[in-house]
């Protein structure tokens, strides 16, 4: 694992996998609040890996926002705006490295499933995938939902228990629609009686995911 300090100033982003010279597709991996790069990165030991760059950037502070992701948008800010710029720088990256965006998975847990789902709606475009692993669109029950853009079919992954006590069901139901308005091409599972997790169901799904990408090429 090597760090870049290429991305923004203050922004830590941790490498393993495959260099973005010799790869052919990438995973932006997006912690949860608490936790830290290296700690996301360590699901790429589960997934397939040969030919697959996996990139996470780091919080400051380890936390992309302050407050919970149901609450009003302007609570949350400038959190939430810094968070989103920086998947946007990686995305950049990665793409000046010669990877286009359809061959790009956007992956996050919990805080971070929560801003991945969130830069995928604001930023809809053909991506080479998108998984939200215990989390949903940002911001207040009232939250306009009006994203400009298209998915074209963007794979998109919902993995969530059905008790979560961060993530209720209904917001995860209601990122699941808002995805299939914008074109996703979109699977949600929930799982009963789940702790706040991510199970062996969930890492086969993203595996397949990754698989699809590289049979492409």
């Amino acid at each position: 694992m090597i760090a870049s300090v290429g991305i923004r100033p203050k922004t830590k982003v941790v490498f393993t996998g495959t260099p973005l010279s010799n790869a052919h597709a990438a995973m932006i991996m997006v912690h949860g609040r608490g936790a830290t790069a290296e700690s996301i990165l360590e699901l790429a030991r589960v997934f397939p890996t040969e030919g697959f760059a996996f990139v996470a950037p780091q919080a400051e502070n380890s936390a992309w926002y302050p407050n919970s992701f149901l609450a009003p948008i302007e609570s949350n800010e400038p959190g939430i705006s810094n968070g989103l710029n920086v998947i946007r720088d990686v995305v950049k990256e990665i793409e000046t490295a010669g990877i286009p965006s359809d061959k790009i998975i956007i992956l996050g847990f919990s805080q971070g499933a929560c801003l991945a789902l969130e830069f995928a709606a604001r930023n809809a475009k053909r991506w080479g995938g998108v998984a939200g692993l215990s989390g949903g669109l940002i911001g207040h029950d009232v939250t306009p939902r009006n994203y400009p853009g298209s998915l074209d079919a963007t794979p998109v992954f919902l993995g969530c228990s059905d008790i979560d006590f961060h993530i209720p069901a209904k917001r995860v139901k209601e990122t699941a629609a808002v995805l299939t308005s914008l074109g996703g091409k979109v699977t949600m599972r929930l799982y009963p009686g789940m702790e706040h997790t991510v199970n062996d169901d969930e890492i086969e799904y993203v595996s397949g995911m990754l698989r699809k990408l590289t049979e492409k090429e």
